[in-house]
């Protein structure tokens, strides 16, 4: 039976956004800019797919037969968050963005956490995650304080060493969190920010966790789950979604046990249609936040490299959908979240060589088309582009 799989390389925008002046992100352009940083990028599986098509890549210019069908799409939604990003890719635009705090939470809501977990709290500011544990995680130890802080993003992010905090008391910190951050203070995501080490060298375990507020009613997942066809996530998915419509969960720490997971439940045959979503989190974790090109270099060439292995084995009824849910230029001055339309490359075997999907209103086109692919109630936002794919409408 045919599968839908939809690849998410977190933050990976192409710029272009009309409204990025309004977010402070004039000029970002986290491909362009990472790829004339470093000096180009080999990414041949992605140049053959239409990768150079959609935008001026150093290193991957356009060819002259896609594989897939290329475009842009621009977000709709108000915000540049993981969080609203993914629920527009599944349909579900956001109006209002979530709550920031560019200067720290306000008194009575660290009262009011310290009130509900016991904890006291230092930080309190909007900082890089990195660098302040090298400043706090002293303190931390002799006090027993949590560290909290934000980011430009709707975050409340919670740091503790193990010794200090548990893993699993942290998630129990941040579920209190999570349930204690209702409006007017409701956050996108409480994250988990667990690490270790001795000080002067500590450093992140990879067990975040990431607590997101329950999506209201508009979501592609559920509408599939009660039609039975199965949601399968890996990566940091099903936390984007608190878990809804989401049939089963398979937690990754990083692109590479991402990458390998998805082809472990592509080697099962499917015996029923399915949507599988990955999330590639260190195109944002590790490299845009950190203002790394040359990582993010790195691991889209590793990407691309894999991804020629997976087209090999891609069942020609199956359709692929590869884009990013927000930009994080690794270099400008900022480490945040940058306004930016995505890439959109579209796989779909059996329907011939691609073509221009140009630039697509808003990420839930995304959960169109899959709900068309799949023979499921469409959402109430979004145009399918499936039917220009199977060539049904030319334009």
């Amino acid at each position: 039976m045919a599968r839908a799989i939809l690849i998410v390389l977190d933050g990976m925008g192409v710029g272009g956004a009309p409204d990025a002046a309004d977010y402070g992100d004039t000029g970002s352009d986290t491909l362009g800019n990472m790829a004339r940083r470093v000096g180009g990028v080999r990414a041949p599986n992605l140049q053959a797919l239409g990768l150079g098509n959609i935008h001026p890549i150093e290193g991957v210019p356009a060819v002259v037969t896609p594989r897939a069908w290329h475009g842009r799409l621009q977000e709709i939604s108000a915000g540049k968050d993981s969080t609203t990003g993914h629920w527009e890719l599944m349909g579900l635009v956001t109006d209002q963005p979530f709550p920031t705090y560019p200067d720290g939470f306000p008194d009575e809501v660290l009262e009011e956490f310290s009130r509900l977990t016991g904890y006291g709290v230092i930080g309190n500011k909007a900082a890089s995650g990195t660098a302040i544990i090298q400043e706090l995680g002293d303190e931390h130890l002799r006090s027993g304080k949590l560290i909290v802080y934000t980011s430009a993003d709707s975050v409340f992010q919670i740091a503790a060493h193990d010794k200090v905090c548990p893993l699993e008391e942290l998630y129990r910190v941040c579920e209190i969190a999570r349930g204690m951050l209702q409006p007017p203070h409701q956050v996108s995501r409480v994250i988990a920010r667990p690490f270790t080490g001795d000080p002067g060298a500590y450093e992140r375990t990879p067990y975040r966790h990431d607590y997101s507020v329950v999506p209201p009613p508009g979501l592609l997942l559920p509408v599939l789950q009660e039609k039975g066809i199965p949601v399968r996530s890996i990566g940091k998915i099903r936390d984007l979604y608190a878990g809804q419509g989401i049939t089963d969960s398979h937690p990754s720490r990083n692109n590479a046990e991402g990458m390998a997971m998805l082809d472990n439940l592509m080697a099962d045959p499917a015996g029923q249609q399915e949507l599988i979503l990955l999330n590639l989190v260190d195109f944002d974790m590790l490299w845009g936040h950190r203002n790394d090109p040359a990582g993010m270099q790195r691991g889209l060439e590793e990407f691309d490299v894999w991804l020629g292995g997976f087209l090999d084995r891609f069942a020609d009824d199956d359709l692929l959908v590869m884009t990013a849910d927000h930009g994080n230029d690794p270099t400008t001055p900022s480490t945040d979240h940058s306004r930016e339309q995505v890439p959109l490359l579209v796989l779909a075997p059996a329907h011939g060589p691609g073509g221009d999907l140009g630039v697509r209103m808003g990420f839930m086109d995304v959960a169109a088309t899959f709900a068309d692919f799949l023979g499921a109630p469409a959402p109430r936002k979004g145009t399918s582009f499936w039917p220009c794919i199977t060539r049904k409408d030319p334009s």
